[in-house]
């Protein structure tokens, strides 16, 4: 029997409803709505480069243009609404979730231990007891509160000493808990002190199939059609064959079907869909130009976001300058349900300017003055959000596409 197929156009209305793109960016974006929006997401990345507004902010900026970075530090710091750990990276993700993490400190806890022996300065095991101990006479702390007798590395961001090398460890595998941030340095505490005692079944209580199941499940929702590999990614705890598993026996019980999904060169690919899903009436994606996080989640897995709008996306932090196709760090311009260009911006703050050096269109749009203007429109909502005054464009910055 022919597979259904879902078309490009419509795979890419599918994904961005997913990932709360296809509708207006408008609505509540603190307390409760913002909750709902990071919900629905699943987790938000956090980052501390803060080119014109930290990436976190970014990105739940671009889907309710009122959120403000306060909004978010209530809801985790005083609300406690969110909790702090690894998904593929850092990320704030809703407590409600906490109790499926158990599975992620126990692997991590075997996994960490087995890499940071190689990876980290020797004596961090041998610091558990004692960090521990100071957060439970001296409450929470920052990792510049202990270890204060132990050398510092010479190695840069990543040689720790060995005490803060154990908070991360502990925080890791369950025992401490991220409370907040200090700029953009965590703060640590007793989990027993934060994470409420139902949120919190002892270790060994872990069921492990039950938690396998509920992260492909929730994986799948947010992402629409997966492969096992990115279900698997989604949360990064799963294994890829955890998920080829539970892929197989949900096609296997009919609670899965596999659909081909047409990308954006004309291939089909096989994915897994819930029943009905290739049949949905879908929205068509607002027509407003928005300006994306490098690290927005639609946009995290680059090669499915290549495939899916052939948008070939890589951020050049760490290439030399003169080797940068682009800038060193340049936000993509979604149009609809394209991906239109990437701009290379920064906050300017001792001038009170958003300077934007260069724009890069992508080969097959057409920059016209319309798009001029919607672009200024948006950039102007940048702008305040990021508390400055004016925008200003250098000379020359609309480029020729590459």
């Amino acid at each position: 029997m022919a597979l259904q197929r879902l078309d490009n156009k419509a795979a890419r209305a599918l994904f961005m409803d997913r990932h709360a793109l296809a509708e207006q960016p408008s609505g509540g974006a603190k307390g409760a709505d913002l909750l709902d929006l990071i919900h629905r997401l699943g987790f938000v990345q956090l980052d501390s480069i803060n080119t014109v507004a930290r990436a976190h902010d970014m990105i739940l900026f671009s889907r309710r243009p009122s959120y403000r970075a306060k909004n978010l530090k209530r809801l985790y710091e005083r609300d406690k609404a969110l909790f702090e750990h690894w998904t593929h990276d850092a990320a704030v993700i809703p407590m409600e979730f906490y109790p499926h993490w158990h599975l992620r400190f126990q692997r991590d806890e075997a996994l960490l231990k087995s890499r940071w022996k190689n990876w980290r300065r020797d004596g961090f095991e041998q610091q558990f007891a004692t960090v521990l101990q100071h957060i439970r006479d001296h409450g929470p702390v920052s990792s510049s509160d202990v270890g204060k007798d132990e050398k510092k590395g010479s190695g840069g961001w990543w040689d720790w000493h060995p005490s803060k090398t154990a908070l991360e460890f502990l925080w890791r595998s369950g025992a401490l808990t991220v409370i907040g941030r200090n700029g953009f340095q965590k703060r640590y505490d007793l989990t027993e002190r934060v994470i409420d005692t139902h949120l919190c079944p002892g270790k060994m209580a872990c069921d492990a199939e039950a938690t396998v199941d509920w992260l492909c499940n929730a994986a799948l929702d947010r992402l629409g059609f997966a492969t096992p590999g990115e279900l698997a990614a989604f949360w990064d705890t799963v294994s890829v064959a955890e998920a080829k598993n539970w892929c197989e026996k949900g096609l296997t019980q009919g609670v899965l079907e596999e659909i081909e999904v047409t990308c954006a060169n004309g291939q089909a690919r096989k994915l897994l869909v819930r029943p009905g899903l290739a049949a949905a009436d879908l929205p068509a994606p607002p027509g407003r130009i928005r300006v994306l996080s490098p690290f927005d989640p639609m946009l995290r897995d680059r090669n499915r976001a290549e495939r899916l709008f052939g948008f070939h996306y890589r951020i050049e932090v760490f290439v030399p300058a003169a080797k940068r196709t682009y800038g060193y760090y340049v936000f993509p311009l979604l149009e609809g349900d394209r991906m239109i260009g990437r701009i290379d911006m920064k906050a300017q703050r001792d001038r009170g300017v958003l300077q934007v050096s260069a724009l890069w269109p992508e080969r097959s749009v057409r920059w016209s003055e319309a798009r001029t203007r919607r672009l200024q429109s948006e950039l102007d909502r940048v702008r305040r959000f990021a508390g400055l005054d004016d925008v200003v464009f250098a000379k020359d910055w609309l480029k020729d596409p590459k």
